[in-house]
């Protein structure tokens, strides 16, 4: 069964990496769609083309999404759920669509699907993206602060760096 959620937003600004949100800068529209056996090949090739951990993919394909304009394949992105918690997972657009706001349109719309699961606050782990993730309203946060549940996923015991920066969103 397809999991399916539309989402218009207006996403982030081009100036500062750490500028805020500035939903006037574009308008784009998604569609999230549940990964399947079908569509697990994708996933994993595109995680893998852009340095992000793909080895469980197969094991948690209920955790992901592939984001759609139209008929087009924008990216990936997946949420964990660990209670009223959750865990933003390998966040990634296209390059050919990258700067265009379909990063923040794609976390816009894994967030309103992390609530309509009850999550309220959600975290992740990245190298490279911090900068990014600020404008969106996540914050840094020591590692261990993170919830039990969450330290334990396969993400933060062996698939990211211990150097990895922590975040959190309450939303």
């Amino acid at each position: 069964m397809l999991n399916v959620t539309r989402v218009s937003t207006i996403p982030k600004s081009k100036m500062s990496p750490v500028a805020p949100y500035d939903r006037n800068m574009y308008r784009v529209s998604l569609t999230l769609t549940q990964v399947n056996r079908d569509s697990l090949a994708y996933v994993e090739s595109l995680l893998e083309e852009n340095s992000l951990p793909s080895s469980d993919v197969r094991s948690k394909p209920d955790t992901f999404y592939i984001a759609y304009d139209e008929d087009e394949r924008i990216g990936v992105g997946g949420v964990e759920t660990h209670g009223t918690n959750g865990l933003l997972r390998s966040v990634v657009v296209e390059r050919s669509k990258r700067g265009t706001g379909y990063g923040a349109a794609l976390c816009d719309a894994l967030e309103n699907e992390a609530v309509s699961n009850n999550i309220g606050t959600l975290y992740l782990l990245t190298t490279t993206a911090s900068g990014f993730f600020e404008t969106l309203g996540y914050v840094a946060i020591p590692r261990n602060e993170a919830p039990t549940g969450i330290q334990r996923t396969a993400e933060f015991d062996e698939l990211c760096p211990t150097t990895a920066t922590c975040m959190k969103k309450n939303l």
